[in-house]
């Protein structure tokens, strides 16, 4: 028995430091990364910003295959994945609005309306306060393909506004735009089909819980 106790910290720590986990804090770890490179609004920068957003979202599918391949789902890794995900799109955006003129412009348009941000990172936050409602109900619903379609062509999109510039005769920025207009109008979409399924779904949970009567007097 003793050495089962011994051993349970060990366990743990497998079970923590699994690969998919460890992608997942490393996603988490570009994030740092990517705002003090998104300080520099010159070519460069944008071409490595756009390298390590990329890279980023190879390691959000990848970490999600192994998981599911292997079985070594862990509670950890359905909190901090999603976490993850929301952290760098969210950074990437605000990143974006606020981006600085290049050098030797007085004046400049932001490369993302922060309206456009302001919708994007509403919709995450709702989402993730609706999936916590549900979950608080025994409610668990998983990914709808609209939610798929979203997050690809925010990838796109933020990749090409990272990019942000002229090359080899295509404007990246008008590109990334044109994603980001499909990603932001399948973003609420998918946010208020999930919030009818969680409502309905909440809805018959609540039905089909037996409800207790008050006990009659003897």
């Amino acid at each position: 028995m003793a050495v089962g106790v011994q051993d349970l910290p060990m366990r743990r720590a497998r079970l923590l430091w699994t690969a998919p986990n460890v992608l997942t804090l490393f996603r988490v770890a570009l994030v740092p990364v990517l705002v003090y490179v998104l300080r520099d609004p010159g070519p460069l920068a944008g071409l490595l910003a756009a390298l390590l957003f990329f890279l980023a979202s190879l390691t959000d599918y990848f970490d999600g295959y192994l998981a599911r391949k292997y079985g070594i789902v862990t509670t950890l890794g359905k909190f901090l994945d999603p976490l993850a995900d929301k952290l760098i799109v969210a950074s990437v955006l605000i990143m974006l609005a606020a981006m600085p003129c290049a050098p030797g412009m007085t004046a400049c348009e932001p490369r993302v309306p922060a309206w456009i941000v302001v919708l994007i990172v509403g919709r995450e936050l709702a989402v993730t306060g609706l999936r916590g409602i549900a979950s608080g109900e025994g409610v668990t619903l998983g990914a709808e393909e609209l939610g798929k379609y979203k997050m690809i062509f925010q990838m796109f999109a933020l990749v090409g506004l990272l990019v942000h510039y002229r090359y080899v005769y295509v404007d990246f920025h008008a590109a990334g735009m044109y994603f980001l207009w499909i990603a932001l109008a399948l973003a609420l979409w998918s946010a208020s089909d999930y919030h009818v399924r969680v409502y309905r779904a909440v809805r018959a949970a609540r039905a089909a819980s037996p409800v207790d009567s008050p006990s009659s007097p003897p």
